[in-house]
């Protein structure tokens, strides 16, 4: 026997919540599964560029507290690979 290719997963949303969802979903023509499926995508991405700013961010002041130009940056990053 194979194993399944997806989970089942119930939530709880208020009514009027779910009723704009099927809208939404009927109205993008999409499955209510499929139209999860690509606000979870959604959410990734953005929380991946959440992510990449602070780091970022965290470079930035690691660059500015030890004077380091952005050449500088670069040459040190492509001397380590």
């Amino acid at each position: 026997m194979g194993s399944r290719k997806r989970a089942v997963m119930s939530l709880s949303l208020p009514p009027s919540t779910a009723r704009e969802y099927r809208t939404i979903a009927k109205e993008e023509g999409k499955t209510a599964s499929g139209l999860f499926r690509e606000m979870f995508s959604l959410y990734r991405q953005e929380k991946l560029k959440k992510e990449y700013r602070a780091l970022q961010e965290y470079g930035v002041e690691k660059a500015k507290k030890f004077k380091i130009s952005e050449k500088e940056i670069e040459r040190l990053i492509f001397e380590g690979r």
